[in-house]
């Protein structure tokens, strides 16, 4: 929002009118084209996982390093005293997947590192598939200037076929720079820091997801919750 306003700001203090950068057929053009490219390249399912993952820039997913470690220590200490099989129930009212699937191989007697062997290949299914969806968004920021580039010489075929008739050049020249100022505005202002954003949440998730699996792997091997909890507070920066 901040840019935005402040593109306006600068287009109204060297004297232009809001209007001039409104142009419908532009912003067909534009926000048209990047959205077929986009489909091109990404599958159904990955392209509207990129658009949901979008609701992250404004409401983030909440999540505390600290109380993930009092979590698992807690787990520890339970185990310790009644058994691995006593956090089936921990596992049958978490809401996260990967964790209820770790807590059951652990009440299952999963062996330490077989369990870790499954839980990392979960963690990079799972992170394999948040990183193409957040690429919806880096895509969708490499076309639009292309496309606003090809709207651009659109509409000077526009002026050019009206050339007699000054009346309609006018709407031509505005479609041509118009198409322009949207795909890089679109580029360089929504898709590509929606994307970066993205990654970057990914990237907490990808280190919380490491640290449970350390966890559980620790659990897995009866090691003693205070020296569990010293280690996972090394992923706390």
């Amino acid at each position: 929002m901040l840019a935005i306003i402040a593109i306006i700001a600068g287009q109204m203090l060297e004297g232009g009118h809001i209007g001039s950068l409104i142009q419908v057929a532009a912003f067909v053009i534009v926000v048209g084209g990047t959205l077929g490219a986009v489909l091109l390249q990404s599958s159904v399912k990955i392209f509207v996982s990129g658009m949901k993952m979008s609701v992250w820039v404004i409401y983030p997913p909440l999540f505390s390093s600290k109380e993930k470690i009092n979590q698992i220590v807690h787990w520890a200490q339970v185990s310790r005293k009644d058994g691995l099989l006593s956090l089936d129930a921990y596992a049958q009212i978490s809401k996260d997947p990967l964790t209820k699937k770790g807590l059951q191989l652990l009440a299952d007697g999963i062996q330490a590192e077989p369990l870790r062997e499954v839980m990392e290949v979960e963690c990079d299914a799972l992170e394999s598939h948040q990183r193409q969806s957040a690429r919806v968004w880096e895509a969708a920021g490499g076309y639009a200037p292309t496309i606003g580039i090809l709207g651009a010489v659109l509409g000077l075929i526009h002026v050019m076929e009206n050339l007699s008739d000054p009346d309609r050049l006018g709407s031509g020249i505005a479609i041509a720079f118009v198409a322009t100022v949207y795909g890089v505005a679109l580029a360089n202002l929504v898709f590509l820091p929606i994307s970066n954003k993205l990654k970057g949440i990914i990237a907490e998730h990808v280190v919380m997801r490491e640290m449970l699996v350390d966890g559980l792997v620790a659990i897995a091997k009866g090691e003693n919750p205070r020296l569990i909890e010293n280690r996972l507070s090394g992923y706390i920066v």
